[in-house]
C-alpha cells in the first residue's frame, strides 16, 4: 500500500507536463499588434512611466498580486536538509495553494545560500520583482535572523509561514479551546513540546493574548528551557527560559491545562496525558505522526480536546487557512510589512469563522460529515469559502488601522464581495441574482420531493438567507423525522410542509386538471391520481398562484419531471420549449440552447430556441447578446442538409430579432474566440465573442455542456426551462446543494420578473 501511494505521488508530479505550475499570460498575443503592445516597441510606455513613478509598478505589472516563495531547502517539511533542488516540489506546491485558495500569484524561488548573510542579500536583491515574500522550510534558528534581518530592510511583506501560518492557526483553535472549557488565559499552564520556529512563534502570540510568561513551559529534546540552563541554549531559546522545578516534559504536563506540540512522534505517552488537568487541551501537531494520537489520549481520557496537523482527525492545523489569505489582504493595501496587528486579527477571524453555521458546500466536499462548533470542529476548513472573504478583510483593515499600508480600503463589504468573485464569475453572477430578489415580497418556491437530503439542505439555505419561502411536499411526520437525523430539526417551525390528498386545495386542483384535459384522455379520477403525485400538484400550486415557482429533479430523470410541468402549466406562446444551461467562467458568462428537451429541431425549431435563450438572456443578465448559431460549417463552407438548417435558421431569426447581433452559421471556437472571429470573418455581424450559443440538436448541446461543465473550470446552471408562462424549473440528479440552490433563486428571480411583465 505505501508503495502504491509512493508511485501516486510520483506519478503526480511527472504525468504529462513535469511540476505542479505553469505561467500563463493575461493578455492576448496572437496577432503583430499584440507582440508590439506585449514587448517593443509598445512596452516602453509603462518602463517610462514607472522610472517617473516607482508606485506605477503596481498599476502596470503584475508585482502587486506576485509573492516569492523562498526555500534554501534546510528544513523541508519532516524530509530536513534535503537542499534547494529537493525543496522544489514542496515551492511549487505552495504556489499552487496561494493560487486556488486566494488567487495570489507565486514563483518559487529556491536559493543554494546557507548561510543568514547570503539567504538576506539574495532575497533583498529579489524586492523589486515581488508584491510579497514566504519564507519557506528554513532550518531555525537561521529563519529567525533572516527574517527580522528582511523585515527591516525590505519595503514589503516579509512572511516565514513555518513560524506564523503555523501560529495563526494553531492559536485560533487554542483560543476557541478556551473558550469551550471556561478557562481564563491569564491562569492558563501550557507546555510546548519543541522550541523551533512554530513553537516560538506561538508561544508569542499567546502572550499578546495574555497567556503569562511563568505559565508557559517550552522543551526540546533536552528538556524543559527553564533559567540558567546551559545545554542546547541560544538566545531565541533564552526569551522562553522560567524559574521552574520541572525538568522533563513529564514534569511539566502534571497539572498542565494546556499542551502544544511541534516536536515529533511519540514524545508524550497515555501517562502523561492521564497527569493533566480537567478538560486538557492537546494539540499535537507533529508532521505526520504526532507526539500522541487521539485514540492513545481517547484510552486515558474522556474529556480531552484534541488536535493535530492531519487530515484523518478532527480540528486540523493547517497552514493553507492562512497564508493565502494573510497576503491576499496585505496584497490589496500593498501592504509594507506582516506586523503582529494582522496576524491577530487573521486569529480572531478564524476563530470567529468557526462559530458560524457552516455550509453545505463544505460539507459536501467532506463526504456529508457535519460540522458544528464544538470540541471536534475548533477550526474552520480549508475549503470553506468564506475564509477567504473573513481573514483577508480583516488582515486588509488591521494594516489600514496600523499604517503599514500604501493604499486605504473604506468599503470593507464591498471587499468582501470583490474577493468572492475574483475567484471566479459564478458567485458574481448568482449574487446579482439575489440581489435582484425583493425583500419585502419573499417568492413562495415548492419543491415536490420533500424528504430528499440535498432538498432539505438547500431549504434551510434558503431559510437562513430569508430571501425565499419554501414549501415541502410529502408526509409531515416523515419529513421532520428526516430533519432531525440531519440535525435541522430548526426548520420544523419554520417551513410549511403539504401532504397533497390532505390538502384544502387538492379537490380544485384535480377538477380543474380533468377540465383542461378531459378530451386527451384524463379522466377524473385519473385526474384525482395524478395530483396526488408531487411533481403535478406541485405544477398546480404554481398555476393556480399558491406558489411562485416549482424546483423538481432530484429523484427523477428529466423526462418524468418535464412532462407533468408542460401538462399542467403549458406554454401560451408559439415558441419550441426549450432547456437552456449556463455556463458561469471566471470571466465570461454563456448561455447555451437546447441542451434537453428539442432532439432534432428544424430550422423553425431552432429560431424558436434562440429566440426563448436570448429574451432568458436579456432578463438575467439586463443586457442584450450576440448570439451564434453553432455547425461545422463556417458561413457557407459546407453545403449539406445540417448546415443549411442553421443557415436558415439564423436568416429567421434575423427577421424577428432585428435589433440583435445574430450570425452564423459558425464553428464553435470561432464563436467564443474573437481574435479568430475577427481576423478570419470580419464580416461577421458579431463585434465580439458570443454570449448565447445556439445548438444544432440535442445531442451535440447536451454532450457539449456536460463535457464543459466537467473539464473547464466552470459553474453550470441549468437547466431552465423556457419559455414558459409560470417559473418551474428541473435540476439534474447529480446536482448538488450549492447548484440547487442556485437554481431556486434563478427560479424565484423569472418568477418575479414574470409577474413584472
Amino acid at each position: 500500500m505505501k508503495d502504491n501511494k509512493k508511485q501516486q505521488a510520483l506519478d503526480y508530479h511527472s504525468n504529462g507536463r513535469p511540476g505542479k505550475i505553469e505561467v500563463v499570460s493575461t493578455k492576448p498575443c496572437i496577432s503583430s499588434r499584440d507582440l508590439s503592445l506585449a514587448y517593443s516597441p509598445g512596452v516602453a510606455e509603462p518602463c517610462l512611466e514607472i522610472a517617473k513613478n516607482p508606485d506605477d509598478v503596481y498599476k502596470y505589472t503584475s508585482k502587486g498580486n506576485l509573492v516569492g516563495v523562498v526555500s534554501n531547502g534546510s528544513a523541508v517539511l519532516g524530509l530536513g536538509n534535503i537542499g534547494p533542488l529537493a525543496s522544489k516540489p514542496v515551492m511549487e506546491g505552495k504556489g499552487v495553494l496561494f493560487k486556488r485558495f486566494a488567487d495570489v500569484d507565486v514563483f518559487d524561488i529556491e536559493i543554494n545560500c546557507q548561510t543568514v548573510e547570503e539567504m538576506v542579500r539574495t532575497v533583498k536583491a529579489l524586492e523589486p520583482t515581488f508584491g510579497g515574500i514566504n519564507l519557506e522550510d528554513i532550518k531555525a534558528p537561521e529563519c529567525f535572523e533572516v527574517e527580522k534581518q528582511l523585515q527591516e530592510i525590505m519595503d514589503i511583506p516579509v512572511f516565514h509561514d513555518d513560524q506564523h501560518g503555523t501560529a495563526i492557526i494553531a492559536t485560533a483553535g487554542f483560543v476557541n479551546a478556551l473558550e469551550l472549557t471556561k478557562r481564563d488565559i491569564t491562569k492558563t499552564k501550557i507546555v510546548f513540546s519543541g522550541a523551533g520556529a512554530a513553537a516560538m512563534a506561538i508561544a508569542k502570540l499567546f502572550f499578546q493574548l495574555g497567556v503569562k510568561p511563568e505559565n508557559l513551559l517550552m522543551c526540546d529534546s533536552k528538556g524543559v528551557i527553564y533559567k540558567d540552563r546551559k545545554e542546547g541554549m541560544n538566545p531565541y531559546k533564552e526569551q522562553f527560559a522560567v524559574a521552574t522545578d520541572a525538568r522533563t516534559i513529564a514534569d511539566a504536563l502534571d497539572g498542565a491545562d494546556a499542551f502544544m506540540g511541534c516536536s515529533a512522534k511519540g514524545v508524550v505517552n497515555k501517562e502523561m496525558v492521564k497527569s493533566m488537568a480537567k478538560e486538557p487541551i492537546i494539540f499535537a501537531m507533529a508532521n505526520p505522526d504526532p507526539e500522541i494520537t487521539p485514540e492513545e489520549v481517547a484510552e486515558v481520557r474522556d474529556d480531552a480536546i484534541m488536535a493535530t496537523g492531519r487530515t484523518d482527525y478532527p480540528n486540523q492545523v493547517n497552514n493553507v487557512l492562512g497564508f493565502p489569505f494573510i497576503f491576499r489582504g496585505a496584497l490589496d493595501v500593498k501592504a509594507r510589512k506582516i506586523n503582529e496587528e494582522m496576524k491577530l486579527a487573521a486569529v480572531k477571524a478564524l476563530a470567529d469563522l468557526a462559530k458560524e453555521e457552516v455550509p453545505e458546500n463544505v460539507i459536501m466536499a467532506y463526504g456529508g460529515k457535519q460540522f458544528k462548533f464544538g470540541r471536534d470542529y475548533l477550526i474552520p476548513k480549508p475549503f470553506d469559502k468564506r475564509v477567504l472573504t473573513r481573514v483577508s478583510p480583516a488582515v486588509a483593515k488591521a494594516a489600514c488601522d496600523s499604517g503599514v499600508a500604501r493604499e486605504v480600503i473604506t468599503d470593507y463589504h464591498q471587499y468582501a464581495m470583490d474577493l468572492e468573485a475574483r475567484l471566479g464569475q459564478s458567485a458574481e453572477f448568482m449574487r446579482s441574482i439575489r440581489s435582484r430578489l425583493s425583500k419585502d415580497d419573499k417568492k413562495k418556491i415548492v419543491f415536490p420531493e420533500g424528504l430528499n437530503t440535498r432538498i432539505l439542505r438547500t431549504v434551510a439555505t434558503l431559510v437562513d438567507e430569508g430571501r425565499i419561502e419554501p414549501i415541502l411536499l410529502g408526509q409531515k411526520e416523515t419529513i421532520h423525522a428526516k430533519m432531525d437525523t440531519l440535525g435541522l430539526g430548526v426548520l420544523k417551525d419554520k417551513v410549511q410542509i403539504i401532504k397533497p390528498s390532505e390538502d384544502k386545495h387538492f379537490k380544485d386542483y384535480y377538477f380543474t386538471y380533468h377540465d383542461e384535459r378531459k378530451r386527451v384522455g384524463a379522466t377524473l379520477s385519473l385526474s384525482e391520481e395524478l395530483l396526488k403525485r408531487g411533481n403535478y400538484f406541485a405544477a398546480m400550486m404554481v398555476k393556480q398562484g399558491h406558489a411562485n415557482g416549482m424546483i423538481t429533479g432530484t429523484t427523477h430523470n428529466y423526462p418524468e419531471c418535464f412532462k407533468p410541468m408542460m401538462r399542467v402549466l403549458g406554454r401560451k406562446t408559439q415558441l419550441k420549449a426549450c432547456g437552456m444551461i449556463i455556463l458561469v467562467y471566471r470571466n465570461k458568462v454563456l448561455f447555451l440552447g437546447d441542451c434537453t428537451v428539442q432532439i432534432n429541431p428544424d430550422a423553425e425549431a431552432l429560431s424558436d430556441i434562440a429566440i426563448a435563450t436570448t429574451e432568458m438572456y436579456r432578463s438575467l443578465m439586463q443586457r442584450e447578446p450576440r448570439v451564434a448559431f453553432l455547425s461545422y460549417s463556417n458561413f457557407g463552407s459546407n453545403l449539406n442538409t445540417d448546415a443549411k438548417k442553421v443557415k436558415k435558421a439564423v436568416e429567421i431569426t434575423k427577421k424577428k430579432l432585428p435589433k440583435t447581433q445574430v450570425d452564423g452559421e459558425m464553428q464553435a471556437d470561432v464563436a467564443v474566440n474573437n481574435q479568430i472571429l475577427q481576423n478570419l470573418f470580419k464580416f461577421s455581424e458579431l463585434d465580439d465573442s458570443a454570449d448565447v450559443l445556439i445548438f444544432p440538436d440535442l445531442q451535440s448541446a447536451n454532450i457539449s455542456y456536460k463535457l464543459l461543465g466537467q473539464l473547464s473550470e466552470c459553474t453550470a446552471i441549468g437547466p431552465i426551462v423556457a419559455p414558459m408562462d409560470y417559473s418551474a424549473n428541473i435540476v439534474q440528479r447529480t446536482s448538488t446543494v450549492e447548484e440547487i440552490v442556485n437554481m431556486t433563486h434563478l427560479t424565484a428571480l423569472i418568477s418575479q420578473i414574470q409577474k413584472e411583465d
